[in-house]
């Protein structure tokens, strides 16, 4: 029973991270969308907010051994790749 609780726990807690990461990509998206100024103080601000809480969120998790240290690098990892899609295209429609 003990197994089955920490198993429920650790798919509540991958399943919560991904939510928050979800969030995320849903900003970048509308931001690659519209290639709206991904330099934008008020748009920088508010990604640099949520990055650094998820990465927190995931910190915090891995400690807990909730899921394991690359699920965590995975799930960030993604979300930089998409950041750095947004930038690389709003650089090519500024040029």
């Amino acid at each position: 029973m003990a197994s089955e609780t920490a198993t429920n726990h650790q798919e509540k807690a991958l399943a919560l991270l991904k939510a928050d990461a979800g969030k995320i990509l849903k900003l970048i998206k509308v931001q690659m969308d519209h290639l709206t100024m991904p330099q934008c103080p008020l748009y920088e601000e508010v990604l640099d907010t949520q990055m650094f809480g998820l990465s927190r969120e995931v910190d915090f998790a891995v400690r807990l051994g909730l899921i394991q240290e690359v699920q965590g690098r995975e799930i960030l990892g993604e979300l930089e790749r998409e950041l750095s899609a947004l930038h690389e295209a709003f650089t090519k429609k500024q040029g």
